[in-house]
């Protein structure tokens, strides 16, 4: 054999070795199962989990996909928090309202008048309570938290001031709602959101607390006519996943994870999802048999002033629990990151 066939086969070698140790050492594949009780239609799922879950699978060179499971394929909408920690789905989309009384911290960011807008009041409430995820949502991976973009009342009658309220039956948005709905005179239909529409053509619901495009998406302008144009609440969604799914990924399929759970992406992904809510309002201004109610300085005043009972309900909750000390200083830094976010009411 000459000295070049020599070099030339050592070579080849070599390069076959190296090619054998990368795909030895190449993470393996893996699906994570993705639950959530929209429609795959929802923007929530267009927009900010496609984007989510595609840039998870660039990241980890396509080692980790994601399948979505939409409209309560896995289980019902109130259930979602328990499935990750079960393991009934890898990863799931909570609405952390819709279990009264389990996550009072996190329940500040349903408290009324706080947010303008979803995309800079998203990447406020997630900054803000990281530093207490691992506490009240200790039976999961915590990922990501977000708002949709402000809601307010869509109803079958006018709704101009908190006294029309009494006597209503109202589908509040979660429990901060129901408090409110309740203080004012009114009752409770307490379904989930894919529900809410036959709730309201049934005449089990007067009204509705939900943000604007969502009211066209679920079919509710079918059953109302009035809408209150006021930004009066907005609603916190926690991205979780189970523990034993994220342990079980390799070191760097975790740090892609870790990676695509920051504040950064609570900003990105309810951002697609705010803008189309917004165009709602638009559209349903535009739609015949619709009246968007507008409000007066004074209207408004009336509501602020009678959701004010709400925050000391949250600070005794919060106290009850003993997740810390001073509520009220808690509440005080959320409402300070909304401001240098641009996101205050």
């Amino acid at each position: 054999m000459s000295k070049t066939t020599l070099i030339s086969s050592c070579a080849a070698l070599a390069v076959a070795v190296s090619a054998a140790g990368v795909a030895m050492a190449q993470d393996a594949p893996v699906t994570l199962r993705l639950s959530h009780w929209v429609p795959e239609t929802h923007p929530i799922q267009q927009y900010g989990m496609t984007e989510w879950a595609e840039s998870i699978s660039e990241a980890s060179d396509g080692t980790i996909s994601i399948d979505f499971y939409p409209a309560q394929q896995l289980g019902q909408a109130g259930d979602h928090y328990d499935m990750a920690g079960d393991g009934i789905a890898d990863i799931t989309f909570v609405n952390a309202g819709y279990q009264p009384g389990r996550f009072p911290i996190i329940g500040a960011g349903e408290l009324p008048f706080l947010f303008s807008n979803a995309t800079g009041g998203s990447a406020a409430l997630d900054a803000w309570y990281r530093p207490y995820a691992e506490e009240e949502m200790s039976d999961v991976h915590f990922c990501l938290v977000h708002l949709h973009a402000p809601g307010t009342f869509h109803a079958r009658s006018p709704i101009r001031v908190p006294d029309d309220i009494d006597g209503m039956n109202v589908r509040p948005a979660h429990a901060t709602m129901a408090n409110f709905i309740s203080e004012l005179g009114g009752q409770n239909s307490q379904v989930s959101a894919p529900e809410a529409r036959d709730a309201l053509s049934r005449g089990v619901a007067d009204a509705i607390t939900f943000p604007w495009n969502s009211i066209l998406l679920f079919g509710i302008d079918e059953a109302v006519s009035y809408h209150t144009d006021m930004p009066l609440y907005a609603t916190t969604f926690a991205w979780v996943m189970n523990q034993g799914s994220y342990d079980g990924l390799s070191e760097d399929q975790r740090a892609v994870i870790d990676d695509h759970c920051n504040t950064e992406w609570a900003e990105r992904v309810a951002t697609g999802w705010a803008e189309v809510e917004e165009s709602g309002r638009e559209e349903i201004m535009d739609m015949d048999g619709h009246e968007v109610i507008e409000l007066s300085d004074d209207e408004v005043a009336l509501w602020q002033e009678a959701a004010t009972p709400l925050t000391d309900s949250w600070a005794d909750a919060v106290t009850e629990r003993g997740l810390v000390e001073d509520p009220m200083a808690l509440l005080d830094d959320l409402m300070a990151e909304i401001e240098e976010r641009g996101a205050a009411y």
